[in-house]
């Protein structure tokens, strides 16, 4: 199964780090945000995984390359070079999809390249019986971090996303930025338009198409200098 990393956007809230450099190249713990994922990617199987890109986009191209270092084949949908800027999340995806998926039933993993998850396993198995389902995506959620207060999903007893309650937990999760995705969710998007994940999402959890779960591992999206400089002191090893 192949994989997208999300890594084209501006990352306004890191300015002034991101003013020269792509937030998903910003260090951590010694190497790029992104290889992080690269490195998770190419050790559970995955060979394939595209990056989509916008600002500053010929640098994550000339850092990455093929992506052979890491036992990968590497190709980029870049939206700046193709439509002047992002195309936001679903957008994004839609523009991918070529490179990703030969009809709307094949399936892919997306993992947003500014979000620090050492421990997740992209698992192949998992993989394999979200593609033997009829769902449309399988999400990974965190619990609400302070920025978020609100979270965005609930999560029934089934394991079903909510769109607009809370579950038996009496709970709202923030979306982790890791998910299962069937390229169908997005496939009805032009390509080169930007459009927002989230609609569908909510779209695909009102018709019971949508699945998720809590993820207990280490867990950052790193959206500020300050929460780059906790994260690259903290004590705890990866």
């Amino acid at each position: 199964m192949k994989a997208l990393i999300l890594a084209a956007g501006r990352g306004e809230r890191m300015r002034p780090l991101s003013d020269g450099v792509p937030k998903p190249l910003l260090p951590v713990r010694g190497k790029p945000l992104i290889e992080w994922h690269l490195e998770a990617l190419s050790r559970d199987g995955v060979r394939e995984v595209v990056v989509n890109t916008a600002w500053l986009e010929e640098q994550i191209v000339a850092a990455l390359g093929d992506g052979s270092r890491w036992g990968l084949r590497i190709r980029y949908s870049m939206e700046g070079r193709d439509h002047g800027g992002a195309l936001e999340t679903a957008g994004g995806i839609a523009k991918a999809l070529p490179m990703l998926a030969s009809d709307p039933s094949a399936c892919f993993w997306v993992v947003s390249g500014d979000i620090f998850v050492p421990d997740f396993r992209f698992n192949a198995i998992h993989a394999q019986h979200f593609a033997a389902s009829e769902l449309m995506a399988h999400l990974w959620l965190v619990a609400n971090p302070p920025y978020h207060p609100k979270g965005d999903f609930g999560l029934d007893a089934q394991g079903f996303g909510l769109a607009d309650d809370v579950g038996p937990d009496g709970r709202r999760w923030t979306y982790a930025n890791v998910a299962l995705c069937r390229a169908a969710l997005c496939s009805g998007i032009a390509p080169g338009s930007k459009a927002a994940l989230g609609p569908l999402l909510y779209q695909g959890m009102r018709q019971r198409r949508i699945t998720a779960e809590v993820y207990e591992g280490a867990w950052a999206n790193i959206g500020t200098p300050e929460e780059l400089s906790a994260l690259n002191t903290a004590d705890a090893a990866p």
